[in-house]
């Protein structure tokens, strides 16, 4: 096991959320980390991801900028992904892997429920 991700549960809308992902093994060396979400179906799209290959550049898909903030902690090896302002579509199961994802790194994901 590879990434394992907490800190989901069940908020209002509007409320917040802060994720965890624990990375071990080539993962914690890993670069580029990102957090991706599954709302419906098998596709998992990208929310956000942190670059420490220089600094700790960041990227956002469009609907979380401004509302969700990615960081990395490298002597705890966790990548923290903090989601303020939360929305009904947010609602999905959220894992991390590395970008590009690899199949064997997915863990069990984490479920965020926004409610109305």
């Amino acid at each position: 096991v590879q990434v394992m991700e907490f800190g989901g549960g069940l908020v209002q809308s509007g409320g917040s959320l802060r994720l965890s992902c624990q990375v071990s093994g080539v993962i914690s060396n890993a670069p580029v980390v990102a957090w991706y979400r599954r709302t419906s179906g098998d596709q998992r799209d990208f929310v956000a991801l942190i670059d420490s290959s220089g600094g700790d550049d960041t990227d956002y898909a469009d609907s979380v900028k401004g509302r969700f903030t990615i960081s990395r902690d490298r002597v705890r090896n966790t990548v923290v992904l903090q989601m303020n302002d939360l929305k009904p579509e947010d609602t999905g199961r959220y894992y991390c892997n590395v970008v590009p994802p690899l199949n064997d790194v997915w863990g069990r994901g984490t479920q965020v429920t926004v409610s109305l």
